[in-house]
């Protein structure tokens, strides 16, 4: 089945009237491009950047997908239909049990195809919506928000030393991807947005670290694509960007990016960071990401700030001082206008002083192998409508030696431990966690460095190479899929 999207224009060109095939274009696609975000902040001096939000296509996942087929008539993907999780009732709210390196083998639109394909409503034909909002769970939704960390640069296309497309393959996995149940949302973190410092291995393979940035000098290339261009349509990095986050919240899912916030790690168009002098910078640089469609920032080293606990910090270079990260997420909130931003700080516990930061979530009051232990924190913290403390089931220092029981125990603890789903816990969690990767693979190596697992200079053994393609890694994914359908509906 297929569907025409609506208010579009048919024209033959001059390559179609030879064979004689009409391809419809969406009308606004054939508007004069506008500038794009990356190009508007190319106009103004590093020491007066400003936050002037996004500029491109208003449609950017019709855009997308008509420059991925040519035309805009979406098809219901007959392998989404048959891999759908059939683990349980699991209502509306479906998604596909396929292995993870198989979805990544899939093209982009039939990714498209696949998510349109689960989001459409009975007897309708799948489509792109005009207008894709992201879930309303609130403002306080990410006070008891699941986060899913996802590294784009390990599952991105790795052709030879060369890293793209990362945010066309998370996309790819949106399907199997639990949707948001019906009480808390589902949010996907990526580990990157903007280059690293170390520019000149910016999509590339080896020493890149993530933890890492530079701001202001556009969208990383381990995340986008420069082949998305038909005719004189070319898809920009920011339009890339916010496709995908348009494809994600139709796929019923929050999305957000990770953020550092030592000086140390920080450039601003590569002139090195000073809190005194960048504070605006960084502020327009976490606006940006939200006008791009996140939903969330996850700090880095959030804990420290203020100086705060100074004994364990691994970071590089100053924090902000309390004064200032309370300045900062106020700015955020305000320059965007949107009060739902979900603010979660690494390693920040259930202390009163992370909610008077303006943080909405933090990741470290202990691990998750004890039912009671979570029972008693979320008895604890059940008051707090603001902000929250909650378990973590893996973070980005895991070593991937922990078993697939154990996993599987953090994650029904996490997801389980509530008298009430309003006041549950925030819970972080990693890829992993859902597909694991190949045995010992360290997801803190995988942060510093951009591998290329091909045996045999092929992408596809790239991709199977990435997971643990075992029966026992498939048996385990299936029953974290039962830990989400448990409370789906509640």
């Amino acid at each position: 089945m297929k569907i025409f999207a609506l208010n579009s224009v048919k024209y033959t060109s001059a390559a179609n009237q030879v064979k004689s095939k009409t391809t419809t274009v969406p009308q606004e696609l054939k508007q004069k491009p506008q500038a794009s975000a990356l190009e508007l902040f190319g106009n103004y001096n590093k020491s007066i950047i400003n936050f002037k939000g996004y500029y491109g296509d208003q449609q950017p996942a019709k855009k997308l997908f008509w420059i991925l087929k040519g035309n805009n008539d979406v098809y219901e993907d007959n392998e989404t239909k048959r891999d759908l999780y059939r683990g349980g009732n699991t209502g509306w709210k479906k998604w596909v049990a396929t292995r993870p390196e198989d979805l990544l083998k899939r093209s982009p639109m039939d990714a498209i195809q696949s998510i349109c394909t689960l989001n459409k409503q009975p007897n309708c034909y799948p489509g792109i919506p005009s207008y894709i909002p992201t879930p309303n769970y609130g403002d306080k939704w990410g006070r008891r928000a699941n986060y899913i960390e996802i590294n784009p640069r390990t599952v991105a296309l790795t052709e030879g030393d060369k890293k793209s497309e990362g945010l066309l393959n998370v996309m790819k996995l949106l399907p199997a991807i639990p949707p948001s149940s019906k009480s808390n949302a589902n949010c996907i973190i990526l580990s990157q947005l903007y280059p690293a410092m170390y520019r000149e291995n910016d999509g590339r393979t080896g020493h890149s670290s993530l933890y890492t940035v530079d701001l202001h000098s556009g969208i990383s290339k381990n995340l986008t694509s420069d082949k998305l261009s038909r005719g004189n349509q070319r898809m920009g990095d920011d339009e890339q960007v916010k496709a995908f986050n348009d494809m994600a919240h139709l796929r019923g899912l929050k999305t957000g990016i990770r953020m550092p916030l030592s000086a140390g790690q920080m450039t601003v168009k590569g002139e090195p960071f000073d809190w005194n002098k960048h504070e605006k910078a960084f502020i327009d640089a976490c606006c940006w990401a939200v006008d791009l469609g996140f939903d969330a920032i996850y700090f880095d080293s959030a804990k420290h700030v203020g100086n705060w606990d100074m004994g364990n910090y691994c970071g590089s270079g100053n924090l902000p001082n309390f004064g200032q990260m309370q300045y900062i997420t106020q700015q955020i909130r305000a320059n965007t206008g949107r009060n739902d931003i979900a603010l979660i700080g690494e390693k920040c516990d259930k202390h009163g002083r992370f909610k008077e930061m303006g943080l909405t979530a933090g990741n470290d009051w202990g691990r998750a192998d004890s039912f009671d232990s979570v029972m008693y924190e979320y008895d604890n913290q059940r008051w707090n409508d603001e902000y929250a403390a909650g378990p973590v089931v893996s973070d980005d220092n895991d070593r991937g030696n922990m078993s697939f029981e154990q996993r599987l125990n953090r994650i029904k603890n996490s997801l389980n431990a509530y008298r009430e789903p309003g006041w549950k816990l925030p819970v972080y969690m990693q890829m992993h966690d859902l597909f694991p990767l190949s045995p010992y693979s360290n997801t803190h190596d995988l942060m510093e460095n951009g591998e290329n697992r091909t045996s045999f200079g092929d992408v596809a053994s790239h991709y199977n190479n990435i997971f643990n393609t075992s029966e026992a890694s498939r048996k385990y994914t299936s029953d974290v899929y039962n830990e989400f359908l448990n409370t789906m509906y509640q």
